[in-house]
């Protein structure tokens, strides 16, 4: 029987209908291959990298502040608890600063173990109406009668002024009158801030591989522990902007200066300080006692103040490539003095 061309073409067609079902699923399966290989998930980024006893977190928590803002969203935790203090005794230390008071109260044993029971960073007596000797007599009693409700004695009361507010007239006038009322008070030396700084806030397991900032208005101290002595720098302040001194200038002097920190002694930095205070409220998580601060790039000026921080900040990182920076809420160089006492 002879086909006609139509039915060879109906023939044909019936033949390609049959093969196309045959081989579609096979078709099918080559094309859910090469589409998982061209659509590929970006790969996992480190959270972070331990250090001692650093953990990553892989999220923060910004805070909603409107002052600055960071880049970066993970942060990491300092993990470290401090030995508490046996059969202590309460003891009160008040900084007598260029604006205002910070007060402290610490609960220390004779091991030098202390916790923190109160404290006041810039929130306590401020000078403001302060004008006459009788507006400072008034105010020093009505602070004074605070710390004392809170259990401290008054001989274990302490008066310290910075060397940054020694350079204040009216921080002399308070002295004078906390004299009259039978306190010592005791002037310190920028070298002498390095030091209690450092006992205060580097931890004991620290202390022999890490080194203490303290970023001040007036001056920037550096400490370390090298054979048994502490080593401490001077350097410019947060306020170095307000004496006309280019940023330049400041970074490169810092980074200079902290290149002596010796290599094995770089592997945390503990900072405190006005502006690192305020970096790490930002990213405060609860009521941790240390919060690790971000890079300096990472975080946003939004007044000179802080921008002058930020350059001493990254000069510090810079120079010394640590890469961990952890701020202490409960220290401040005055209770390093409290440590100091042999009482």
């Amino acid at each position: 029987m002879k086909l006609k061309p139509a039915g060879i073409i109906v023939i044909l067609a019936i033949i390609g209908a049959l093969g196309y079902f045959a081989i579609s699923p096979r078709l099918s399966e080559i094309k859910k291959e090469n589409s998982s290989q061209i659509s590929t998930t970006p790969p996992a980024t480190d959270a972070g990298t331990d250090n001692g006893n650093l953990t990553p977190s892989a999220t923060s928590n910004p805070s909603a502040s409107n002052t600055t803002t960071t880049a970066n969203t993970e942060s990491r935790e300092f993990n470290y608890t401090p030995e508490k203090p046996q059969n202590g005794t309460l003891r009160g230390v008040v900084e007598v600063g260029a604006t205002g008071f910070n007060s402290f109260v610490i609960n220390m044993d004779n091991q030098k173990r202390w916790e923190i029971v109160s404290k006041d960073f810039g929130e306590s007596l401020t000078y403001e109406g302060l004008a006459t000797t009788d507006d400072i007599r008034t105010g020093l009693k009505k602070y004074l009668a605070a710390m004392f409700d809170k259990g401290v004695s008054k001989n274990n009361m302490h008066f310290v002024i910075s060397s940054g507010a020694q350079k204040e007239p009216k921080t002399t006038t308070i002295s004078n009158e906390l004299k009259k009322v039978g306190y010592v008070v005791n002037n310190v030396t920028a070298d002498q801030e390095g030091k209690f700084g450092f006992r205060a806030t580097v931890p004991p397991s620290f202390a022999d591989n890490s080194f203490l900032v303290d970023i001040g208005s007036g001056n920037t101290k550096i400490s370390w522990e090298e054979n048994g002595t502490l080593k401490s720098l001077e350097l410019p302040g947060a306020k170095y902007y307000e004496k006309n001194i280019p940023d330049e200038q400041v970074y490169n002097e810092v980074k200079a200066q902290v290149s002596k920190i010796p290599e094995n002694k770089r592997n945390v930095g503990f900072i405190l300080g006005g502006v690192p205070f305020t970096l790490a409220k930002q990213h405060r998580k609860d009521e941790e006692r240390y919060t690790v601060l971000k890079n300096a790039g990472d975080y946003k000026a939004v007044d000179k103040k802080m921008a002058a921080g930020l350059n001493i900040y990254k000069a510090i990182a810079d120079a010394t490539g640590t890469d961990t920076f952890v701020f202490d809420w409960d220290a401040n160089f005055t209770i390093g003095f409290l440590l100091s006492l042999n009482k």
